[in-house]
């Protein structure tokens, strides 16, 4: 079976973890008989230095024409650092986030065993960790009417039903697949709009999944919770902004951003992408984790369908990190570049079968699997 790959690769580190990605997409390939056409595009700073815009007509429409979206990390120096820059990088994602109706972020944290270390929380909190959290994504106060009085600013939060609905119902869903628990963060006691959120959640709770639990938290209290007993949680539920926090916070848990994926889905062509950014003083030193655009592309075979595919890639990369191997930013006692981690990872898929790292191939930068 054949599938479109749109990448869009992106700034700083953005195409080096983009190309491991694909490396283990092509070991997915020759494993499962599955084909990939991979349609590169240009986006955030690079497209803006050749084309003036951070998101092009051609990029959107190789977007729309693909199967999925394959999505490095946007932003640059000269315009993160330039507050009368009038384009920025990141308006292309919020774009194209817009163009795709990408209305659910969806994130995995998970607290790996060998990386238990690297994460400021005790370790003795962090076991068993095991979360999804879904941030609806193109409404509330992002994407709200704002502007500036002579004395002052505003930002408008607001939400409809409908909004609400579509998300929760992914949720719910996710949770079905999992330990069957959803926690709705909100504000519930001062914001208008989390109480409409909170009415909406229970009434689809209890009229369409009877068998998942809700219970919801003020949005200050889970993030005190998150650091308390992460373990409790097992699919949080919130809007834009509080989701964009929240998930932030939870990344601590992995104990570094390189680790976790994400996707983006709603009514078009699904988005997947690691969830940190595009870290330029890193780019081209071969040193960048590409772990979380790996993880992102096995939730993008899972999207099509393709489990055991994907679970073929998230076993490879608990296998190299049972090993002790990892990037530097992970501080394991075997450290290799992003390509060969790359290379090392297409190797245990290809080769499911060789179970054993040869230790002195490690050491020396080899891939080689006995």
């Amino acid at each position: 079976m054949i599938k479109k790959i749109a990448v869009l690769a992106g700034d700083g580190i953005g195409p080096e973890v983009v190309t491991q990605a694909i490396k283990v997409l092509e070991a997915v390939g020759e494993r499962y008989n599955r084909q990939f056409i991979y349609r590169p595009a240009e986006v955030g700073a690079s497209a803006i230095d050749k084309t003036g815009d951070p998101l092009p007509q051609e990029t959107i429409d190789v977007c729309l024409e693909a199967d999925a979206v394959l999505f490095g990390a946007i932003g640059h120096p000269k315009y993160d650092n330039d507050p009368n820059a009038k384009v920025r990088p990141e308006q292309g994602l919020l774009k194209l986030r817009k163009t795709l109706g990408l209305y659910a972020n969806i994130r995995p944290v998970t607290a790996y065993a060998p990386l238990l270390h690297l994460s400021p929380l005790k370790e003795d909190r962090l076991s068993g960790a095991d979360l999804l959290i879904l941030r609806e994504l193109t409404g509330g106060i992002y994407f709200g009417e704002k502007g500036r009085t002579e004395n002052g600013a505003y930002d408008h939060c607001t939400y409809t039903v409908h909004e609400i609905e579509r998300i929760t119902r992914l949720a719910f869903n996710y949770a079905l697949q999992r330990r069957q628990r959803v926690t709705l963060v909100d504000k519930a006691n001062v914001l208008e709009t989390s109480r409409l959120w909170r009415e909406v959640v229970k009434r689809i709770a209890e009229q369409e999944y009877p068998q998942v639990v809700l219970d919801w938290m003020f949005v200050d209290n889970a993030a005190m919770q998150l650091i308390l007993n992460p373990a409790q949680f097992d699919v949080i539920l919130t809007e834009n902004m509080f989701g964009d926090i929240i998930s932030d916070e939870a990344s601590v848990i992995a104990g570094s951003l390189g680790m976790l994926p994400s996707a983006s889905v709603g009514e078009r062509t699904a988005l997947f992408e690691p969830i940190h950014g595009s870290y330029p003083q890193a780019a081209g030193q071969d040193i960048a984790n590409p772990i979380g655009t790996i993880l992102s592309a096995a939730m993008m075979l899972e999207s099509f369908g393709w489990n055991e595919e994907a679970n073929a890639v998230r076993q490879a990369v608990g296998y190299l990190l049972a090993k002790g191997i990892g990037t530097p930013d992970l501080k394991l006692p075997i450290v290799h570049s992003c390509s060969h981690i790359g290379d090392m990872l297409a190797h245990l898929i290809t080769e499911p079968d060789a179970v054993f790292l040869r230790e002195e191939k490690i050491h020396l930068g080899m891939s080689t699997i006995i």
